[in-house]
């Protein structure tokens, strides 16, 4: 069987999709009940009205999803249709597509709206305390169509298409996924605050434009995650790229960290709970290996008005500003105990204000470091960390 799960990137359409997809199938109140135990990490519960069936099509109707511990008014949607609903083995339920309505909110002086989200290829678990991939809740994909938000009927924010998958392979121990948000728009000159405003005006942020990606793969037995790529590139400002690698985040340990979101979700207002759980996810954090990491920024214009902006702010221009950052730089570093670095990393920051093309930190040790190890370095002697973790800094390559 292949599956397909979406990533975190589709934020709102993607859980909310994830959420209906759980609701009824052939035998509904079975569904239901094992759809709220997959959900149930999360804080989640889900409820409707009515279940109607029709052959392998099913249609909810009055859904509520209600998170536990908020004091938010549930999330309702009056409609929800599941087709090509089938019985898996173990008790399991696959969803060839789950349709969304329409969303269309109006709420004082701002709209929002949302169509054409869907999740095709839901598997629901039978069993959440099953071991393995078997006790997890996967979708071969989410999609979203056109978003928009306006403020007193002034459109602020759209996006043309977000879409994410994620699939299985053969030997079921690898997990690969990819996602993807279009035409990203946003306008600034609604922004009323004198400052910000002015900010804004001398940054040429006016208006946004750009795109946003992703791409990596989760290894289950090891849990090796490797985060190839999330990109978002905006015109006229840059594209900032990011990439890492880490080991130890195995499904037990995700079972854990959920568990202890979920006991912080339960009691928000206990502070003693809040903490003691707080310290338990650290400690779960602990099990992590830092296996690479990468920070990558391709200038499209921003640097040169921010120094412009800079200068002006001190009374000079942004060539002199640049001559400023680059005569300080060696003392805030100093300060900061790089170490062999200071130096790395000054002459690449130099190279970048002198031409702004890319900049790049690279974090390559020579083995997996565990997380433990950087955060003591980092407390206690922060002038080994660029050697324990393998820093590299570098610009315009």
């Amino acid at each position: 069987m292949t599956i397909y799960r979406s990533t975190r990137i589709l934020l709102a359409g993607a859980a909310l999709s994830a959420l209906s997809s759980q609701a009824f199938a052939l035998d509904g109140q079975d569904l239901l009940k094992k759809l709220n135990a997959a959900f149930a990490t999360g804080g989640t519960v889900i409820s409707a009205d009515s279940v109607e069936v029709s052959g392998e099509d099913v249609v909810l109707k009055g859904v509520k999803f209600t998170v536990n511990g908020s004091t938010d008014s549930p999330l309702k949607l009056e409609e929800l249709t599941l087709e090509g609903v089938s019985e898996e083995d173990g008790g399991a339920y696959y969803i060839d597509r789950v349709e969304f309505p329409e969303i269309d909110m109006t709420e004082e002086k701002s709209t929002f709206s949302v169509a054409d989200l869907y999740l095709a290829g839901v598997f629901i678990p039978g069993d959440v305390n099953a071991t393995g991939i078997d006790s997890m809740m996967f979708y071969e994909e989410a999609h979203s169509g056109p978003v928009n938000v306006t403020v007193d009927g002034k459109q602020v924010f759209s996006m043309d298409e977000a879409t994410g998958t994620m699939s299985l392979s053969e030997d079921e121990k690898t997990i690969s996924f990819e996602g993807s948000a279009t035409a990203i728009k946003a306008d600034l000159t609604v922004v009323e605050d004198p400052k910000s405003k002015e900010t804004i005006d001398a940054l040429g942020l006016q208006t946004l434009d750009g795109n946003l990606s992703m791409s990596g793969s989760w290894e289950i037995d090891s849990g090796t995650i490797d985060i190839e790529d999330y990109s978002i590139d905006f015109a006229n400002i840059g594209k900032l790229s990011l990439s890492f690698g880490m080991s130890g985040y195995t499904l037990d340990l995700v079972k854990q960290m959920q568990e202890q979101a979920r006991t912080m979700q339960t009691d928000p207002k206990n502070e003693q709970a809040q903490q003691a759980a707080g310290l338990a996810m650290l400690g779960l954090v602990q099990q992590l290996s830092l296996i690479n990491a990468k920070v990558r920024f391709e200038d499209a214009g921003i640097t040169k008005r921010g120094l412009d902006y800079a200068g002006k702010t001190q009374g000079t221009d942004g060539a002199q500003m640049g001559q400023m950052i680059k005569g300080m730089l060696p003392i805030l570093l100093a300060q900061a105990k790089l170490g062999a670095l200071q130096n790395e990393v000054s002459t690449a920051v130099n190279a970048y204000i002198d031409d702004p093309k890319a900049l790049t930190i690279l974090a390559q040790p020579a083995n997996p470091v565990a997380f433990p190890m950087i955060i003591g370095a980092a407390m206690g002697a922060p002038e080994s960390i660029p050697a324990l973790i393998g820093v590299k800094v570098t610009a315009n390559d």
